[in-house]
């Protein structure tokens, strides 16, 4: 397929449905009532309700035109690098929405909720033989509520070892959650240069770690897309002076069967399942964080744990040194159910298929952009690359420009600006569900806008061209947002 996805066409607006609605207009067909009527006190609901008035196709045609504004994984290539926004199989939906499931009442008594803590017992125990640790909790809703509940274990460690602690070493190639996390939890965010190779060094860790610095954050594969090699040197520096290890397992995409977080020294460790285990990334949610620990940490896990006896299973709230409950009930349980069915789906072989597929796609990308986008760091990547607007600059060409462009295209643009360490960076990560036709068309995209910005450069300072909305003053959009709705905007 040669041509691209994006197209010029029928571009339908749709007003606010107290707009589209009129008096008297209904949806719906309602029996007689056969109880009396009666009056409400305006004062118990504070105000007088405007409900509009709808026909049937009023509210069909109303969502349908909004679903179509949407751009999703099911649209097309979504590449936003560190985000991981693969297909997710429909049949994890299935099973998601298994009414015996998706209907169980979170506060069952445990004798009538067997299936349930059974599907969590077994997923928190693939979880730790996938990361090669010993325990997990299943509570953490996203991956930064994962972070936050790294960072409570971290602290309750170290009060519970008698030697509290009030730093954490974050490195400049880590994700930008981290030190947010970090200190929620009381903790001072100590920034870890990389080297010029985009890596962690050994000795740069040890000259910052000292006794005060509870340990590091590391993300691995970093937010450059490169594995940090001598992740096992940091490790042994840090737990030679006390501190624990946590690993942002954000980017766990790329290293499924691959690596061993044990083996690594990681002490702490979470994961997305929301990105690496097929439930849809973006939106507002709902995600999954769980976070896996070594046997040492395990005492400090949030509560209740599920726990099996017997043949049965049951939830444990005995827990003397655990950091205490950090979500309602047992997290976001749509989300674990996908997981679950993922996990078994693919199976231990599917599951580094996967990784091998995400970390070819993106090197694939990577060698075919690299002679039209500046690539700062040219080494093999993992499952993402960065590039920069380096080679644009000489015709006033910025990544915002080409983000916007790449929309007249057809294509979601990748993310921009992130890690800061790369200035004026594009981070792209195809994820492995993308075949090689998508790949291409995205690549002679990309190609066809770097042509672009050296002979129509203003064609890319106004871009997008052909999309519902044009370019927005993104500095006014930011400091004076509109928050009336789209007609007082358009």
């Amino acid at each position: 397929m040669n041509e691209q996805p994006g197209a010029s066409g029928l571009i339908l607006n749709e007003p606010l449905l107290w707009e589209r609605g009129s008096k008297g207009r209904t949806g719906m067909s309602i029996p007689a009532s056969d109880v009396p009527a009666a009056d409400i006190d305006p004062a118990l609901v504070g105000a007088e309700v405007d409900f509009p008035d709808l026909s049937e196709v009023d509210v069909v045609r109303h969502y349908t035109r909004l679903s179509q504004w949407n751009y999703s994984v099911d649209s097309g290539l979504y590449p936003l690098g560190s985000c991981t926004m693969k297909y997710n199989p429909r049949t994890n939906e299935r099973q998601a929405a298994t009414p015996a499931l998706a209907a169980a009442h979170p506060m069952l008594a445990d004798e009538l909720g067997q299936g349930a803590l059974r599907l969590l017992f077994e997923l928190q125990g693939m979880l730790a033989r996938i990361t090669g640790l010993d325990a997990v909790s299943l509570q953490p809703a996203a991956g930064a509520h994962g972070e936050l509940t790294g960072m409570l274990i971290f602290h309750a460690c170290h009060r519970h070892r008698g030697s509290q602690r009030h730093k954490i070493l974050i490195p400049d190639t880590a994700h930008g959650t981290n030190p947010a996390s970090a200190a929620l939890c009381g903790f001072r965010a100590v920034a870890v240069p990389s080297d010029e190779r985009g890596m962690l060094d050994p000795a740069t860790v040890a000259a910052l770690m000292d006794e005060d610095t509870a340990g590091i954050m590391v993300t691995n594969p970093n937010t450059l897309g490169l594995f940090e090699e001598r992740i096992r040197e940091v490790a042994d520096v840090v737990h030679a002076r006390g501190g624990l290890v946590y690993g942002d397992g954000a980017n766990m995409n790329a290293v499924l069967g691959v690596m061993d977080a044990r083996r690594c020294g990681i002490d702490v460790l979470h994961l997305n399942l929301h990105k690496t285990f097929a439930t849809p990334h973006g939106g507002g949610g709902p995600g999954a964080g769980p976070v896996c620990v070594t046997r040492e940490l395990e005492p400090f896990l949030p509560v209740p744990r599920v726990v099996r006896v017997g043949d049965s299973f049951r939830l444990d709230a005995d827990r003397p040194l655990s950091v205490g409950r950090i979500h309602a009930f047992h997290g976001n349980f749509g989300v674990l159910v996908r997981a679950y069915s993922y996990i078994l789906t693919m199976g231990e072989t599917g599951l580094r298929r996967a990784s091998e597929l995400a970390v070819l796609n993106a090197n694939y990308l990577k060698e075919r952009l690299k002679s039209v986008l500046h690539l700062p760091y040219d080494r093999p990547c993992m499952h993402e690359c960065v590039f920069s607007d380096e080679k644009q600059q000489a015709h006033k060409i910025t990544t915002l420009d080409m983000a916007k462009r790449l929309i007249d295209y057809g294509f979601h643009p990748p993310t921009i600006y992130f890690p800061l360490v790369v200035h004026g960076a594009m981070m792209i990560e195809p994820t492995e569900t993308e075949c090689k036709a998508d790949l291409d068309q995205f690549v002679a995209a990309l190609t066809a806008i770097a042509r672009e910005a050296e002979t129509e450069p203003e064609l890319l300072r106004q871009a997008p061209q052909r999309a519902r909305v044009r370019r927005l003053d993104e500095v006014q959009a930011a400091r004076n947002p509109c928050l009336v709705g789209p007609s007082a905007g358009r």
